[in-house]
């Protein structure tokens, strides 16, 4: 009567037919939902043993369904009331929490070259991460998923994970970058800072990680953290992590007061005109979404000339850039100083991951 959140996941990725029915109410799934879900708001009817909540949905017929909520218990309600219908159906289990963790994969197109990048969606909460791939050997950035996932995919395509990379100290998921350096062997780079507690080779401004193929090279991009690092590879391929978005900007204020965020929001004008320095048909490959990644193989990025053809702010003054930063700050991510004490430490804790990365991304002003 339960399906676990790696089958949900597989069947999607696979493409094959199933409904999912999200029973929250509305003001939960406005936040977070499944790509493709339908959504009925009967959470309080099926709470009250309502033998008629779902009576009058109508769903496609011999298609399994998968009934969600934000927990997993609710949607046990669903699932027997749809069963009693001789409807085959699931209940989700973990809910939304657990589907947090949920992940597919794009592969951002690169023309006429060797190398090959894998944008790694945490569908479930926003989060992108990236494999870059050449020859024998792989570059991981802003690993956000079970370590294991980066290894399965790395080993598929015959690669060895030789560098991790982070661009900054997260605050709304925890970091899984030091765990995959430590289970492969690999080298931990970090932006140069003092506020982690465990060994890193500390990346700086302008510095370039070198093979046969790849050319990796550091940005220091304050403004979102202090220590804000975007990455460009091969002088084509922009990792930007929470500095840039493709319709949006990163946050100055997390872990910081009013005047910090103003200073913070300052440097982060001025990385900005940076980034926009560079050639326009530069690819930004951001950390970040701000909406639920579907299944569809599209990787989420634009040029700089799209982006800054889209996003407005990126055209103020410097005083103006500064007024808007301060009144379009979103709501803080759920548990973020938890996040960062945890992140800054460099350890996972035990158990209660879905508890604390639970809730949408909030790393951009839009």
């Amino acid at each position: 009567m339960t399906l676990n959140v790696e089958t949900l996941r597989t069947w999607l990725e696979e493409g094959k037919q199933v409904t999912v029915l999200d029973v929250r109410p509305t003001s939960e799934r406005a936040e977070w939902a499944i790509p493709g879900s339908i959504h009925i708001d009967a959470y309080d009817a099926l709470k009250a043993r309502d033998p008629h909540a779902l009576a009058h949905l109508a769903l496609p017929e011999n298609i399994p369904v998968v009934t969600v909520c934000a927990a997993g218990n609710t949607s046990l309600i669903a699932a027997s009331l749809l069963q009693a219908q001789g409807i085959q159906a699931f209940s989700l289990e973990g809910g939304m929490k657990a589907w947090s963790l949920a992940w597919n994969v794009a592969e951002v197109p690169i023309t006429g070259d060797s190398v090959r990048v894998l944008q790694v969606r945490r569908t479930g909460k926003g989060c992108l991460s990236y494999i870059i791939g050449a020859k024998d050997e792989a570059f991981v950035i802003d690993a956000s998923l079970d370590p294991q996932v980066y290894l399965d995919l790395a080993s598929q395509h015959g690669w060895q994970v030789t560098s991790v990379f982070d661009t900054h100290i997260h605050a709304d998921h925890l970091s899984r970058s030091r765990q995959l350096a430590e289970r492969s062997g690999a080298i931990l780079f970090l932006p140069d800072q003092q506020r982690v507690s465990f060994p890193f080779t500390a990346i700086r401004d302008g510095d370039t990680l070198t093979t046969p193929t790849l050319a990796l090279t550091a940005l220091h991009t304050p403004g979102h953290t202090p220590e804000s690092a975007c990455y460009l590879l091969n002088n084509h391929l922009l990792f930007t992590g929470d500095t840039l978005f493709p319709g949006s900007i990163g946050r100055p204020d997390l872990e910081a007061d009013e005047q910090q965020t103003q200073a913070r929001a300052s440097a982060l004008y001025h990385s900005l005109r940076k980034l926009l320095t560079l050639p326009t048909d530069t690819l930004v490959l951001p950390g970040h979404s701000s909406a639920p990644v579907p299944f569809d193989g599209i990787p989420i990025a634009a040029t700089l000339a799209e982006i800054d053809e889209r996003v407005e702010i990126l055209h103020s003054s410097r005083e103006a850039f500064l007024q808007q930063i301060m009144t379009r700050i979103p709501a803080t991510p759920p548990n973020h100083h938890q996040i960062v004490d945890l992140n800054e430490m460099g350890l996972l804790p035990e158990s209660g991951v879905t508890d604390l990365e639970a809730g949408a991304n909030r790393c951009a002003i839009s």
